[in-house]
C-alpha cells in the first residue's frame, strides 16, 4: 500500500520537475477513480435514455440488499404509476401503497428476511412463505422488474437484427414483412427445427392455387 501523502511521480524513469506536484492520494482519487467513474457515467448516458435510467433507479428501491436500505414507498409508487400503469388499475395503485406500508413494517422486524440480497430471493421468499397472497401487488411489481433484463436483451437483439435486415437495398420493406423476417432471424434456433414439408402444407391450405403448390415428394 503506497503512502498517500508523498508526491506522485509519473512513470518509472528518472522524474523531471513537475509544475504542479500532486500527492498519491490526489492521483488515485482524481486521475484514476473519478476519471473511471466519469467514463462509466458517460457510457451509460450514451447507451441509455433518461427514462431508462429513471426506470432502473426506481426499480432499485425494491431491492432487499442491506436490510431494505433503499426501500422507498413514494418512489415505488412512482415506478408503478409511470412505467407500469397498464399493469395496475387505479384502485390497485391505491392498495399498492397500503401493502408497501404493511410490508415495510413486517419485514423490518423479521431478522430472517433481512438477509436477502436480491429481488429473486425476495420473490422466492414471498412464494415459500405464501406472503404473496397478502402482498399480491408487490409480488406482481417484483416479477415485472425481474423481466427487465430479458426485455433489454430482446430489444438489443431487435435493433441489431434490424440493422442487418433493413439495409439500403431494403429500405422500403413493409413493416409486416420486416417484423416477420426479424422474428425468423432472432429466433433462428427455433426456426431451424421447422419441417419444410409442414411449412409447404400450411401455405397450401391457406387458399387454392392454379399451380400445384403442394409436393408430396419434397425432400426435407
Amino acid at each position: 500500500m503506497p503512502d498517500m501523502n508523498v508526491i506522485y511521480k509519473a512513470g518509472r524513469e528518472r522524474i523531471r520537475k513537475q509544475n504542479d506536484p500532486i500527492t498519491m492520494e490526489y492521483h488515485y482519487r482524481i486521475d484514476v477513480f473519478l476519471a473511471t467513474v466519469d467514463s462509466q457515467i458517460l457510457e451509460m448516458k450514451n447507451r441509455f435514455k433518461e427514462d431508462v435510467i429513471e426506470l432502473l433507479i426506481l426499480s432499485s428501491t425494491l431491492h432487499p440488499k442491506d436490510n431494505f436500505q433503499a426501500f422507498n414507498i413514494e418512489q415505488i409508487c412512482q415506478l408503478a404509476n409511470k412505467f407500469y400503469s397498464a399493469d395496475f388499475t387505479d384502485q390497485e395503485k391505491l392498495h399498492l401503497r397500503i401493502q408497501l406500508e404493511l410490508f415495510q413494517i413486517e419485514f423490518s422486524y423479521n431478522s430472517q428476511r433481512q438477509n436477502l440480497s436480491s429481488l429473486q430471493e425476495l420473490c422466492q421468499v414471498l412464494a415459500k412463505t405464501r406472503k404473496l397472497m397478502c402482498y399480491t401487488l408487490i409480488d406482481r411489481l417484483i416479477r415485472l422488474i425481474l423481466t427487465l433484463p430479458v426485455s433489454t436483451v430482446t430489444t438489443e437483439h431487435v435493433f441489431s437484427a434490424m440493422k442487418i435486415i433493413e439495409t439500403c437495398l431494403r429500405s422500403r420493406i413493409e413493416e409486416d414483412f420486416l417484423a416477420n423476417t426479424m422474428i425468423m432471424y432472432i429466433e433462428k434456433e427455433i426456426a431451424r427445427t421447422f419441417d419444410v414439408n409442414s411449412i409447404i402444407d400450411d401455405f397450401d391450405k391457406i387458399k387454392s392455387r392454379h399451380a400445384q403448390f403442394h409436393m408430396s415428394h419434397t425432400v426435407k
